[in-house]
């Protein structure tokens, strides 16, 4: 057996590998801190406990289509993928993704950076473009060596992520269970967290639900390059179900464990609302280190799958150009590198400004960007094919 710390293909299935990409890309650091969770469904009332099903759902849904359309075209990267299904449009939707994704840099990779930075200066009391720093390295080596070390790390990560959440959140739900039932009742009642701002009515709670998938659909494109060493469209269909079950599973507990501290007025306050649930319950001189590190892990993840993507689609484009597979083999890991130290760069620089206010209104744009450049067209390419090209 291998010493390694990566979860690779021998000890895991290609298809769960590919369901941990698609998870460490939604786990980031602001759904690690419950930022995120309030933000979207908690302050929406009591409709946070189901609308996680229709969230993942879709999320799992339009990733399959976007995964067996790029396996059965052979578009491993998103801009080939791009014009592949815009067809004739392409000149214009392609160009419009390429904005969509540069804003998905701009945020989630930003908010990543940001994100670790911050939770490193208050663990070591470091500078914070130190921190950034840090975190800007483990990315970058991480995404340098291209999908499959992405893929063995989102495994990794995810199984970390997955145990660390199990950690914290199933201690603090048992011994908070009469809090989050309290907080059922009341929410059940009308009465709204002390975060929310909302009337607790069905639609706004939908439509919160359906923009965070918006923007989470934005983050497809990152699955296209993870479809090459696919060998069988039945590898995709189960790694369309793993990642349902992982990410309903993650995003369904954290939603329970936050409600034993919606009512708690140390919320309003608080930038890490998951921190207020360990403090308010058991564990806490254990566990605070371990939201932590799960805030970290989950920037960093997040991060190298955006960049991953988006350095994949680059090289593919020079290599391309190249008359021979010698030629594209020759100097491809300095070419990698080079488009991997320009976004990781970009993300960085953008994190120095403390953009967060910019970066979670950016998610908003990121949403109506998706919106129109993915979830419409692959709506209306399903409906024009009934399915048949995928």
């Amino acid at each position: 057996m291998k010493n390694s710390l990566l979860v690779d293909k021998s000890r895991m299935p290609l298809a769960m590998g590919i369901a941990f990409v698609a998870f460490t890309t939604q786990f980031g650091g602001g759904f690690a801190s419950g930022a995120q969770i309030y933000q979207y469904f908690i302050n929406y009332g009591i409709w946070c406990l189901i609308l996680p099903v229709l969230t993942q759902g879709l999320y799992a849904l339009f990733f399959w289509y976007g995964m067996r359309y790029a396996y059965k075209h052979k578009t491993y990267d998103y801009r080939s993928f791009s014009d592949s299904l815009y067809g004739k449009t392409r000149h214009v939707m392609s160009n419009l993704y390429e904005i969509c994704y540069l804003i998905m840099i701009g945020t989630a990779s930003a908010a990543a950076f940001a994100t670790g930075g911050s939770t490193i200066e208050t663990l070591f009391g470091l500078p914070y473009w130190l921190c950034t720093v840090i975190v800007a390295a483990f990315i970058f080596v991480i995404a340098l060596f291209g999908t499959t070390v992405v893929r063995k790390c989102a495994s990794t990560l995810s199984v970390l992520i997955l145990i660390g959440l199990l950690l914290v959140l199933v201690p603090n739900i048992i011994a908070q269970w009469d809090n989050i039932m309290d907080s059922i009742g009341r929410m059940s009642a009308g009465e709204m967290t002390v975060l929310s701002q909302q009337s607790g009515a069905f639609g706004p709670a939908l439509w919160s639900a359906v923009l965070y998938f918006f923007f989470q659909l934005a983050s497809v494109s990152v699955m296209y390059q993870h479809m090459e060493p696919v060998t069988d469209v039945k590898q995709i269909d189960r790694a369309a179900i793993g990642m349902f079950v992982c990410n309903f599973v993650a995003m369904e507990l954290s939603i329970i464990g936050l409600l034993a501290i919606a009512f708690v007025a140390e919320l309003a306050t608080a930038s890490v609302p998951m921190l207020i649930l360990v403090q308010n319950g058991v564990g806490a001189s254990v566990l605070t280190p371990i939201i932590s590190l799960l805030i970290i892990l989950g920037a960093i993840s997040t991060a190298v799958n955006m960049i991953s993507g988006i350095v994949t689609r680059c090289v593919n484009a020079v290599e391309r150009r190249m008359p021979t597979p010698e030629k594209r083999q020759q100097g491809h890991l300095t070419r990698n590198a080079i488009f991997t130290l320009i976004f990781t760069f970009l993300a960085f620089a953008i994190a120095q400004f403390g953009l967060m206010t910019v970066v979670s209104k950016g998610y908003a744009y990121l949403g109506y960007a998706a919106f129109i450049t993915l979830f419409i067209p692959f709506v209306v390419h399903a409906i024009a094919t009934r399915g048949r090209e995928v």
